[in-house]
């Protein structure tokens, strides 16, 4: 009896072995606090598109999204060599592509999104086996001003899915009502459910909204069983297109996202394990991110990056036990094998996917006001956050976007509409040019 109260009791211990039948449950709740957040990134992506997607093949990336996300997982929690951390670090596709990887599809169609993603996960993951020699770069100010910019740019696409997409319907009384059941079920079961499951929110609004859809006539069931029950994940469903302007825009993104996947991992050490993070784990975690974004776009998806909401899970249950976590990234294989469950996503009405992001986009915002808190109000600090988010939002609205015309077209398929990218690059040059001893001078005077 005693060796078994210990197994379970290794569910808050990264290492050990926990019954299946307590690990399961366990591993399945990460999975479905990051199930929605996986997929709709390629939804918004492939909606952007130019030409445009047809349902079945944003069903195979669907698909295909759910088994990446799972093997990434794998090599997070068991390392292949020096790429993955040993942390119980869940993976899934990443918001912070969405915007530029949107303007990428809709100027050079989705191959381009393909192709610059395998480029800039190689860089990333050679980067990530690098980490020591440049990660004093990304200080804790440079990621928390990122992590609010990437809020500040998911706006307006939570806006666009809420009224309905890219459609000839958008902002009708249809979507709207759809969007506003679903985030009011979101924001019920916030205010309602107590304790891991409040984390499963979105789930909730995501299915009362896709029934309502039904009743509403916007859901084509007939396609949902289409392709049988179980079939293996279409590797390169896109031939890979190469432009530089792609490339260049998609690589600076992947540096920004290698700023908040520092954060999360340093994150998810303090909250789970109660330690600092070590400098084998930063680079191991980067690695991985990388690598397994060129593999994400081998299957025709976005890239991946770790998950800042299963991050606040395990600092909540304290849950960090790998071969627990495991478990759910194998049920996240499963799914990725079962096309009817990639065809339900990809049917999926854009109104419903509004009404659950519109809530989680601003999630990401407050999480980067919390990361400057976190920052604290120095001086330095202040000017940093003030400075770098002022140009990036300025500079990039759309109705100011003339402000680049003077410069090439490069910078501008990188700069102009790209919030993210020009906060990143301006926090981590005031970050390096700006004395350290800013506050103590103001002292002294």
């Amino acid at each position: 009896m005693g060796n078994k109260d210990c197994s379970i009791n290794n569910i808050y211990q990264l290492e050990g072995r926990v019954p299946i039948a307590k690990a399961i449950p366990f591993g399945l709740q990460h999975i479905l606090a990051m199930f929605v957040s996986n997929l709709a990134p390629i939804t918004l992506i492939a909606a952007a598109a130019q030409p445009s997607l047809s349902q079945a093949q944003i069903a195979i990336l669907l698909q295909n999204a759910m088994f990446v996300a799972g093997i990434a997982t794998l090599v997070q929690l068991y390392p292949v060599w020096k790429i993955g951390s040993k942390l119980p670090v869940v993976m899934g596709v990443s918001f912070t592509f969405v915007t530029v990887l949107c303007t990428v599809s809709a100027n050079y169609g989705y191959p381009a999104v393909v192709g610059s993603v395998i480029i800039g996960g190689l860089m990333e993951g050679t980067l990530g086996l690098l980490a020591k020699y440049w990660r004093k770069i990304i200080t804790p100010v440079v990621a928390a001003s990122v992590v609010t910019a990437i809020g500040f740019s998911l706006f307006t696409v939570g806006a666009r899915s809420f009224g309905g997409g890219y459609n000839e319907d958008f902002g009708s009384a249809q979507n709207l009502l759809l969007g506003t059941i679903t985030l009011a079920v979101c924001l019920i079961w916030n205010i309602a459910v107590k304790g891991y499951l409040k984390q499963l929110s979105v789930l909730a609004g995501l299915i009362v909204g896709y029934i309502v859809a039904i009743f509403m006539g916007k859901v084509d069931l007939s396609a949902i069983m289409s392709g049988g029950l179980v079939s293996l994940p279409h590797f390169m469903p896109f031939k890979p297109e190469f432009h530089p302007g792609a490339i260049l825009s998609t690589c600076i993104i992947f540096l920004v996202s290698a700023a908040e996947t520092i954060g999360d991992t340093s994150a998810l050490v303090s909250g789970g394990l109660d330690r600092k993070i070590t400098g084998e784990e930063i680079s191991g975690s980067l690695a991985c991110d990388g690598y397994a974004s060129t593999f994400s776009a081998l299957f025709g998806c976005p890239p991946v990056t770790s998950f800042s909401q299963n991050v606040g899970l395990v600092a909540m249950t304290k849950v960090v036990n790998r071969f627990t976590i495991m478990t759910g990234a194998a049920c996240m294989i499963l799914a990725g094998l079962l096309p009817p469950v990639g065809n339900f996503f990809a049917s999926l009405p854009d109104a419903v996917l509004g009404g659950c992001t519109i809530m989680m986009f601003g999630t990401i915002l407050t999480s980067g006001v919390q990361m400057i808190a976190d920052c604290g109000f120095s001086h330095r600090n202040i000017v940093i956050i003030s400075l770098s988010l002022s140009i990036g939002i300025g500079f990039t609205t759309a109705s100011e976007s003339g402000i680049w015309d003077i410069f090439p077209d490069l910078v501008q398929s990188v700069f102009a509409s790209n919030v993210v990218a020009v906060v990143f690059v301006v926090s981590v040059l005031l970050s390096c040019i700006l004395p350290k001893n800013m506050d103590i001078q103001k002292i002294d005077k």
